[in-house]
């Protein structure tokens, strides 16, 4: 539950005014999501279009242990306001929310369903957008293999929460633990980069400029050959989004450090509301 101090904080931001937001892989109704970083972000944007890349909902680890407090009402609560207050908000289902892909082609309270999508940036570049599990070979011809390495992701991120926990007690910041395996992981490395490649070479023969996917939780921004790949990374490792600026530019940012400033500003605050009482 946010308290009140944080939500007058909240309340009182100057919004980031951007053309277009890309967010992914949030896994709304699992413990690791980090829905208050994420409604943090969401009331300091303002945005035209706004690209919901998968696996926003968790239905995997819902089914699983439900678990929905209130900031994950809130995130939905959020989105569904601004797309009632004229941005338009372009839902791609993923693997974990794919029951919502039976609902492609239909538009639910102005959010519109699609299985992949085409965006035209401010400077005339095209983007394919998709979520990406299409290529990941062990969700698509192994369903019990993806959920017995989704449950061993899942001990992971609960073993990542103690962790930093245990860090935030000593004063130093968050640090990602799946994160850091991933880049001393040989397979995952390479199990990556053979999906950039994959989602690349579809942007190219689709005739487009880019993509833009989610799926594996790699924030990344960078040309391969002559196809621009963009993966928004997720919120419950990175706390990342892909931005879109008025003149078409992109930008790739990570919304850790700002909520931790956010946070100990709030506390700040919240202190002197104390000794004023």
């Amino acid at each position: 539950m946010i308290n009140p101090t944080k939500r007058h904080l909240m309340n009182n931001l100057t919004p980031i005014k951007v053309r277009s937001v890309w967010i992914s892989d949030v896994h709304l109704g699992f413990r690791g999501c980090q829905a208050e970083a994420l409604l943090h972000f969401l009331h300091s944007v303002e945005t035209d279009y706004l690209f919901l890349v998968g696996d926003i909902v968790d239905f995997w680890s819902i089914k699983k242990n439900l678990y929905w407090p209130q900031e994950h009402t809130d995130v939905i609560r959020s989105i569904l306001g601004k797309a009632k207050h004229g941005t338009k908000v372009i839902y791609i289902p993923g693997n974990h929310d794919e029951a919502l892909r039976d609902c492609v082609n239909h538009a639910f309270g102005n959010i519109e369903i699609h299985q992949d999508y085409i965006h035209t940036l401010a400077e005339g570049k095209k983007l394919l957008i998709m979520h990406g599990d299409e290529f990941d070979i062990i969700v698509k011809n192994s369903r019990w293999l993806a959920k017995l390495g989704n449950f061993a992701y899942d001990t992971l991120l609960d073993l990542n929460h103690y962790l930093n926990s245990f860090r935030k007690f000593f004063g130093f910041s968050y640090w990602s633990l799946a994160g850091y395996l991933k880049f001393k992981v040989k397979n995952a490395v390479s199990y990556i980069s053979s999906f950039e490649d994959a989602l690349a070479h579809l942007a190219n023969e689709r005739g487009v400029d880019g993509v833009v996917c989610g799926h594996i939780h790699h924030a990344e921004l960078r040309h391969i050959n002559s196809i621009l790949y963009c993966n928004d990374g997720d919120w419950v490792e990175s706390c990342s989004t892909l931005l879109e600026h008025t003149d078409g530019s992109l930008e790739l940012i990570f919304w850790s450090e700002r909520f931790e400033q956010y946070k100990n500003h709030a506390q700040e605050a919240l202190s002197t509301d104390k000794k004023a009482a």
